[in-house]
């Protein structure tokens, strides 16, 4: 298994080609994401990344071969299983801070420039813990952007200001590209890691519409969102509403074709 590296060495060649982005709609058909609720289900997600991190050199060896933290179980977070096939394929953690729940990985590692967004009053959705089983993401090179997708489906759940991306220095360039997502300071060290990554952020109200443009399966009804997010004792779900998307559902084989040749020269740029 590889984590992070292995992951984007997959995802930039294809984004600079538009062809696993292309094919996004369709592979959602065969994708399951599933919230790990049960036991079983989040011990199979921290062996993943277990394996994911320590293949990189990501993190140091333990006995026990998990990856897990203290976010996993927090209120306002919620970790994903994506399967195919009935089979754990990815995972990935998103956590939502908000005025009221001022805490997240991100937000721990950066609290000098999240904080005071947060005391401004807005709503940050952060993105951690993105891996995936190298075998299934060489046969489907869409995966990444699947799994990714989840995080827009929570920025539109929870009327997210901000969306976070936490990468490498050397993969600051993809996200400003694609996903139009800008550095917010140097690399630092997260805990448990022994790789730094910088802190990358987007205004989501502004430029959602133009990664839809780009993207269409992106886009998420709400009943998919509140499956997904809907939870009457989380605190971060509290007086949050959606965005009134009108129609939300995924865009025709001839209109996502006809989106991605628009984005594709500016993909294939370094």
């Amino acid at each position: 298994m590889a984590a992070w590296e292995f992951v984007m060495s997959l995802v930039e060649p294809a984004a600079s080609t538009g062809r696993a982005a292309l094919r996004g709609a369709e592979v959602l058909d065969q994708v399951d994401y599933r919230l790990a609720v049960t036991e079983a289900d989040k011990e199979a997600i921290y062996r993943l990344r277990y394996r994911a991190y320590l293949n990189e050199g990501a993190i140091e060896p333990n006995s026990d071969e998990i990856n897990t933290d203290r976010f996993d179980e927090m209120p306002n977070t919620w970790v994903f299983g994506i399967y195919v096939a009935g089979m754990l394929a990815s995972s990935i953690r998103i956590s939502v801070a908000t005025p009221d729940c001022r805490t997240s990985p991100s937000v721990d590692v950066f609290p000098d420039i999240l904080q005071p967004e947060l005391a401004a009053g807005k709503v940050i959705v952060d993105p951690t813990k993105f891996v995936a089983d190298p075998d299934r993401a060489m046969r489907m090179p869409e995966l990444p952007y699947v799994t990714v997708r989840l995080g827009y489906v929570a920025c539109g759940y929870f009327n997210a200001d901000i969306g976070l991306a936490t990468v490498r220095a050397e993969h600051r360039a993809f996200y400003r590209r694609v996903f139009l997502q800008e550095p917010l300071c140097e690399p630092r060290m997260f805990p448990g890691l022994l790789k730094p990554v910088g802190l990358m952020a987007a205004d989501y109200p502004a430029i959602r519409e133009r990664v839809f443009g780009r993207f269409p399966f992106m886009r998420s009804s709400q009943f998919e969102r509140r499956m997904l997010f809907g939870r009457d004792d989380n605190p971060a779900s509290a007086n949050l509403h959606q965005f009134p998307f009108s129609r939300a559902s995924l865009a025709p084989n001839a209109e996502l074709t006809e989106a991605m040749s628009r984005v594709m020269p500016a993909s294939s740029a370094s």
